[in-house]
């Protein structure tokens, strides 16, 4: 630690002590008399210190800079009117208040009290009309905008938040920065009154000091009529602008603080800066300074005089600004040959993302808020649909444009890789519905990218009527979130990672530990527990309900090491958010195997050290897979979601061997259904 930081160490230690002494001692002031000497020096301290505070509101660079502010704008008019108390006293005591007070009256205002005490009213009224009522003003909007806004602004947190683009310390920090300026601007909006008041209570002591030095010259100092209005009124208007010279300081402080925008600057730097950096401003307002010069009766000398400094100033801005623009063009040009020279850092090409989207540049209007675009928004709430309906953290979407694409195309990547694209008219609408062959609205025939349904793009114009036709008409943007979601929803199993996995065992800890410590790391490890979740998400079953999961693995885990095994004990153990999306009426329409078909499964059931299959003949396969598709679709034709159920021994293995030719063919085993379930058969693969 330097010299200045251990003392400036031991000031802030008594800081506390100091400030308590120093509130006393200005209420102590107005009850015990002062000795002029004191008062003076007093009276200079508080023109120091009224200095200080403009200088350092000056330099701050934004209000929360200087917080303490509206509490320093109370201990500032309560030392003033001490102060005032103190030399009020002595004046009409003594009719003395020491040599600054006594100095002020005479050189300032050269020893005529008429003219003092008009001084002394030109500078009540700057401050009490002009400085004080804009700065009161100023800081009763601010504080109402402030709490007005802070409802977005804390929604904003959110956003970024959920969008992963800042962390939860980052979100705890700007939601107390919003406090802290809402706090900071409803007390500069009540500290204001305090320079309001002051300036009042100054005049008010101004003519009772007047009124009363007269009558106390005349009767207790044997001075005349003249004498003692002299004595009196050059004091007390003395008295007035010494108080009021701080007070004017102070105020226009307030002004300062309430009207200073957030910058990265002082406000001497901002004021030169965007002020005199505009060189064709200076050198209108010097051709306007030499025209008015040049107008008979006007004096020539002070309009030429600041025409010549305004232009002198212009032409040094231009010139500079010329410098700067050369000396970035080469040092832009040498950062890129420097660039050129150095060894290409492949470390950054390794990074991928876990979901990309990329926009061509006619979709980028999309992502545009400027241009009412809300995909942003959409994505985030994409995010909070998988976080409430799967249970999984969908990891931060990166959206890049890609200029390689057509204009009105996009293209989904997953791990660097692409998995679906699609196009879109941003100036048209997609409809779909069962009718498209028939009907009699005009569109561009296409395809739904999400479900690939036959679809048309129409005008906004025959909307309505396609809507009468009985089609499903959407916007663009949620066309690409629909298709995204979906997306998400196929590939969630390769989104989720050990961190994610991770991340979500801290969080039942926080309210189950007993079971994170019974099940991690003694019986699985982060690695094992992902595979068993992925392989949940492979199926579109939910992992919201971590706690009965990792219960469950806690329960089996001891027994077997299979993953597979392991996750057919967890989907009996959440049976429930599996089977009772498909119950409709309380019916669950099934599809199920001829006891021939599970027997030939279980006795081709194979195990080896690379897992588990079944190796069943490819002609049987075919001929199973062939019934099945007719099943399959004759449900779908009687409106009917197709469901398999078999035996738990064979199920993991039976989606294995469909997942190819039917990636959506929800298959049960015995054990996940519920005994309040009707259970109605709509077919038999045989």
């Amino acid at each position: 630690m330097s010299n200045s930081e251990g003392r400036f160490s031991k000031i802030t230690k008594y800081s506390d002590l100091f400030v308590i002494i120093s509130v006393i001692g200005i209420v102590v002031m107005m009850i015990v008399p002062l000795h002029p000497d004191l008062l003076s020096l007093l009276l200079v301290f508080n023109i120091s210190f009224a200095l200080t505070v403009l200088m350092v509101a000056m330099n701050t660079k934004e209000p929360l800079q200087f917080s303490i502010f509206p509490s320093l704008l109370l201990l500032t008019t309560l030392l003033r009117l001490s102060l005032n108390v103190s030399s009020t006293r002595l004046i009409l005591l003594e009719a003395d208040a020491g040599q600054v007070i006594e100095q002020f009256g005479q050189f300032v205002v050269g020893g005529n009290p008429l003219v003092g005490f008009v001084i002394f009213l030109i500078l009540v009224i700057i401050q009490f009309i002009v400085i004080t009522k804009g700065a009161e003003r100023v800081s009763e909007v601010a504080a109402r905008f402030t709490l007005d806004a802070m409802p977005g602004k804390q929604m904003s947190i959110d956003a970024d938040l959920n969008a992963g683009l800042i962390t939860d310390e980052d979100a705890r920090q700007r939601r107390k920065d919003i406090q802290r300026e809402a706090d900071f601007y409803g007390a500069m909006d009540g500290a204001s009154k305090f320079v309001k008041g002051d300036a009042i209570a100054g005049l008010v002591i101004t003519v009772i000091n007047i009124g009363a030095g007269l009558a106390i010259g005349m009767l207790q100092h044997d001075m005349t009529a003249g004498e003692s209005m002299y004595r009196f009124t050059l004091l007390t208007v003395g008295d007035g602008l010494v108080t009021q010279i701080p007070a004017l300081l102070i105020s226009t402080a307030t002004g300062i603080v309430v009207t200073r925008a957030a910058s990265d600057a002082n406000l001497g730097h901002d004021v030169v800066r965007q002020l005199f950096n505009n060189p064709q401003a200076l050198f209108t307002v010097t051709g306007v300074l030499l025209l008015l010069g040049l107008v008979p009766g006007l004096p020539i000398f002070p309009f030429f005089t600041l025409a010549f400094i305004i232009g002198f100033i212009g032409f040094n801005v231009r010139q500079a600004n010329l410098k700067t623009e050369e000396e970035e063009i080469d040092t832009s040009e040498e950062e890129e040959i420097e660039e050129s020279r150095k060894p290409e850092n492949v470390m950054d090409l390794l990074h991928v993302d876990p979901i990309e989207l990329e926009l061509g540049y006619g979709l980028i209007p999309l992502v545009d808020t400027e241009q009412g675009g809300d995909l942003l928004d959409r994505v985030v709430m994409i995010r909070r649909q998988f976080a409430m309906e799967m249970g999984l953290l969908v990891p931060p979407i990166r959206m890049r444009d890609n200029m390689q694409l057509k204009p009105n195309t996009y293209v989904i990547k997953i791990r660097g890789v692409e998995i679906s694209n699609g196009e879109l008219l941003l100036d048209s609408y997609l409809a779909m519905g069962s009718g498209l062959e028939g009907d009699n609205v005009d569109g561009i025939d296409t395809t739904e990218p999400a479900f690939g349904l036959p679809a048309k793009w129409i005008s906004e114009n025959v909307r309505e009527e396609a809507e009468i036709q009985g089609f499903t008409v959407v916007d663009p943007p949620s066309v690409l979130a629909t298709h995204l979601t979906e997306v998400i929803r196929n590939y969630a199993y390769e989104l989720l990672s050990r961190e994610d996995v991770q991340s979500l065992i801290e969080h039942v800890k926080e309210t189950n530990p007993t079971v994170v410590n019974e099940l991690i790391p003694d019986a699985m490890t982060v690695g094992e527990v992902q595979k068993v979740l992925a392989n949940l998400l492979r199926e579109k079953v939910t992992i919201r309900d971590m706690s009965t999961i990792l219960e469950t693995l806690a329960d089996y885990a001891i027994k077997t090491k299979d993953i597979d095994i392991l996750t057919e004990y967890t989907r009996q153990a959440i049976a429930r958010h599996i089977v009772l999306p498909h119950v409709t009426d309380g019916v669950l329409n099934v599809i199920t195997l001829s006891p021939d078909i599970e027997q030939d499964l279980k006795n081709n059931y194979q195990q080896t050290e690379q897992g588990s299959y079944i190796a069943l003949d490819p002609g049987r396969s075919q001929d199973i897979m062939e019934n099945l598709g007719q099943l399959i679709e004759q449900a779908n034709q009687q409106g009917l979601t197709p469901i398999v159920v078999c035996p738990p021994i064979i199920r993991f293995y039976f989606k294995k061997m469909t997942e190819r030719m039917y990636p959506n063919l929800v298959v049960l085993s015995y054990n996940e259904l519920e005994l309040d379930v009707n259970i109605q058969s709509i077919g038999m693969v045989t």
